[in-house]
């Protein structure tokens, strides 16, 4: 248990830190590379879930968290070209959303282990990412909650734009948020495949998960 627990912090302190690194670098019109990366979190939440159970899921999630809020503190301090690389907004929205997202996956998961083994990483991954997406681009670039930080001008991610650049017009940050979670969605599908995989082999040779 204690060497579950030691691999899934690690595992999931790797993704947090450097999607919080590669969130910097763009790829394309509507991504950043940390939109790759992120989504492993959701398959470590459920490999942990399904090998020890929700209760060491929600530890790996916890120290998950707290890697974050440590990564948001130190991108405050870092000032680039348009200000701190994290504002308070990106801040509070990355932390909610993790937080919220996370132990999502981990209850609809517990409450769908046992049936067919591609539905409870399947569905709670989809639904947790559908609010990881959906908490953090409101959140973070909402004019409506510009109240949560009056001093950082969000009005970039407002501008009113054709949906991925092709459908009706919609503020910026929709088009990133529906963006993000395409991709969440297709790693969603991938995922299933080194997950079968590892629970396989975690079975075969039970005294690894010790």
């Amino acid at each position: 248990m204690t060497r579950g627990l030691i691999i899934g912090v690690i595992a999931m302190a790797a993704v947090v830190v450097a999607s919080n690194i590669l969130v910097q670098f763009l790829f394309g019109n509507w991504l950043t590379w940390g939109a790759f990366t992120y989504p492993i979190a959701f398959l470590i939440t459920d490999l942990t879930n399904r090998i020890y159970g929700p209760q060491l899921a929600r530890r790996v999630v916890a120290a998950g968290f707290v890697v974050g809020v440590i990564c948001s503190l130190i991108g405050t301090q870092i000032v680039g070209e348009f200000g701190p690389l994290v504002t308070l907004r990106i801040a509070l929205a990355s932390g909610t959303a993790f937080l919220v997202a996370q132990l999502t996956d981990v209850f609809i998961f517990d409450r769908l282990r046992s049936r067919r083994w591609w539905q409870a990483p399947l569905s709670s991954s989809l639904i947790g990412s559908a609010l990881d997406t959906a908490l953090f681009f409101t959140i973070a670039f909402s004019a409506q909650l510009a109240f949560l930080e009056p001093a950082n001008d969000v009005s970039w991610a407002n501008e009113a734009l054709p949906l991925l650049g092709s459908g009706p017009v919609v503020p910026l940050w929709v088009s990133l948020g529906v963006a993000d979670f395409m991709v969440k969605l297709a790693l969603a599908l991938i995922a299933l495949i080194p997950f079968r995989i590892l629970v396989e082999y975690f079975r075969r040779a039970p005294q690894k998960a010790l």
